[in-house]
């Protein structure tokens, strides 16, 4: 069987991927690292409906969960201020 090789731009790399190749023999998970996102906390808000309809119409866009959406924009929002200061 012939080895595969490398990839040598990360164009490159997701052009193999999003044809459908198998890349697992060209990627090297010994560094890889999985982060938790720690203790989950339950947050609640209240929102005008009108808001939610609007959150609900991009979601559905997407194809995501409104939760899941929403903990992205905080997510983003949060790095965003970060950078900011």
């Amino acid at each position: 069987m012939k080895k595969k090789t490398t990839a040598k731009t990360a164009e490159e790399f997701d052009s193999r991927f999003d044809e459908g190749e198998d890349i697992t023999d060209i990627i090297d998970i010994s560094k890889a690292v999985i982060s938790r996102g720690g203790k989950k906390v339950r947050l609640t808000i209240d929102v005008s409906e009108s808001l939610v309809k609007e959150i609900d119409d991009i979601r559905m866009k997407i194809g995501v969960d409104r939760g899941a959406l929403v903990k992205i924009w905080l997510y983003e929002r949060v790095k965003q201020e970060k950078g900011a200061k």
